[in-house]
């Protein structure tokens, strides 16, 4: 007996012509912006974030609104297929910057991560929920409660954006030193418990939902996500790369690398957390198998920092709109957001570091690194504006401070730097980083035998 089945649906030509031109242009822009930012001594992130706003609602949808309806469609089909190729490269580079973690710092570190994220986390949440019962109605989506919006606010102030900061980090050579896993491993901790919250806020703007069953939910279900990965994970983990490890050259790793990031970001999707923690874990798990070969992840590290990371961080500049800024009530609740968050998670940090016992130039260097909110927080805004939480002026502000606060980090991370010593497991974690940008170069001895 014959089954017939439909046949599987293609890209319309015009589309495929459009999706094309999308991808070429906003990585072709990211690319030179971002160039130009590193000229400046600015992060390239920063160009590649205003490659999309360039070429977004902010200028284009004003200058040529034709072509801009044109080459960005406001169909939803059609703008998720490019947001797709974004997603994956901000998933890889997540997964990526698990990799760079040395697990055994973070474990000597704990306490110093957790009062330093503790306060970084709890200043700014309890100011950002005060400013929000403040916010003019522009901010609010029509239908929201204030008391939400206001929770909602709290938890976008009070992360840290771990793709940025690795991001950072790398590009300024600090993240194999000591206090570059600090700022690293204390930003985990940040966005673990920010993803709770944001759970917890979102059954609050979900009609029906019970906030306390969903916070006890997602509690069990991250425990059960760390024990699986320690008693589980690891194994095949360490199965995995032995496997690819036997064949030639760099593309089975980098293959099995790939597949098992994604796939663990589906699964921490399907439990109700963000994909992105997933691919962080699965990273994680990689970096600290014995199996690891760090020169055959270098051909995946390029890639991702080349054409993928690039696309996304323009797509999120795609989504803003600076236009909502001339209004005078949405310009001067921008402005004190802004202000507030920059104060209030600086002082956060700086303050859990000298509980923590550290020196003021490590506190500095804290307060500058955990203040870049960048991708996690226009994820956060992503969400807000999908359960109708957030307008598109109060995600602008959002977005806003993602790139101001990512924008203020290096100078201030470069002189912090400068003036801390350098301890002796420094120089082999920073050779056994430099194999993952150098294809071709083996490492016998790595960062984590020293």
């Amino acid at each position: 007996m014959a089954f017939a089945t439909a046949p599987v649906a293609v890209i319309p030509a015009h589309n495929l012509l459009v999706l094309l031109l999308q991808l070429g242009l906003l990585l072709g822009l990211a690319t030179l912006l971002g160039r130009l930012a590193a000229r400046l001594g600015l992060p390239p992130l920063l160009g590649e974030l205003c490659a999309g706003i360039l070429i977004g609602p902010s200028l284009l949808a004003n200058a040529a609104p034709d072509l801009s309806a044109w080459l960005f469609p406001t169909d939803p089909a059609r703008f998720h297929m490019i947001d797709a190729i974004g997603q994956l490269g901000v998933l890889l580079l997540v997964g990526l910057t698990g990799v760079h973690l040395d697990l055994g710092f973070i474990r000597r570190q704990g306490r110093s991560a957790a009062w330093i994220s503790g306060a970084g986390l709890i200043v700014p949440l309890v100011l950002g929920v005060g400013i929000g019962f403040l916010a003019p109605a522009e901010l609010i989506a029509d239908g929201v409660d204030q008391t939400v919006f206001a929770l909602f606010l709290g938890v976008a102030l009070c992360v840290s954006a771990i793709p940025v900061i690795a991001k950072v980090l790398t590009e300024m050579r600090l993240l194999h030193r000591d206090i570059g896993q600090l700022i690293l491993s204390t930003a985990i901790i940040d966005d673990v418990v920010g993803w709770l919250l944001l759970s917890v806020v979102s059954a609050l703007a979900t009609a029906g939902a019970r906030t306390g069953q969903a916070a006890l939910t997602a509690i069990a279900l991250l425990a059960v996500l760390v024990l699986v990965a320690v008693v589980l994970g690891r194994r095949v983990v360490d199965t995995v790369l032995r496997v690819a490890g036997r064949g030639e050259g760099g593309i089975p790793t980098v293959a099995a690398v790939t597949v098992m990031i994604l796939l663990s970001a589906a699964a921490t999707h399907a439990m109700g957390f963000e994909a992105i923690l997933g691919a962080l874990v699965c990273g994680a798990l990689v970096g600290s198998s014995p199996h690891l070969s760090p020169a055959r992840l270098a051909p995946l590290q390029m890639i991702v920092a080349a054409v993928l990371a690039p696309i996304f961080f323009a797509t999120a500049g795609l989504r803003m709109d600076l236009t909502e800024l001339a209004k005078p009530s949405v310009l001067g609740a921008g402005i004190l957001v802004l202000t507030v968050a920059i104060a209030a998670k600086f002082a956060g940090a700086y303050l859990g570091a000298l509980i923590a016992r550290r020196n003021r130039w490590e506190a500095l260097a804290l307060g500058a690194g955990l203040n870049s909110r960048g991708v996690i927080e226009v994820i956060i805004a992503m969400v807000g504006l999908r359960l109708g939480v957030l307008t598109t002026a109060s995600y602008t502000v959002i977005v806003l401070v993602a790139v101001v606060t990512s924008m203020m980090a290096p100078p201030l991370l470069r002189l912090a730097a400068s003036r801390i010593a350098p301890t002796e497991e420094e120089p082999a974690r920073e050779e056994f980083f430099d194999t993952l940008q150098t294809p071709g170069r083996e490492l016998v001895t790595t960062a984590k035998e020293a």
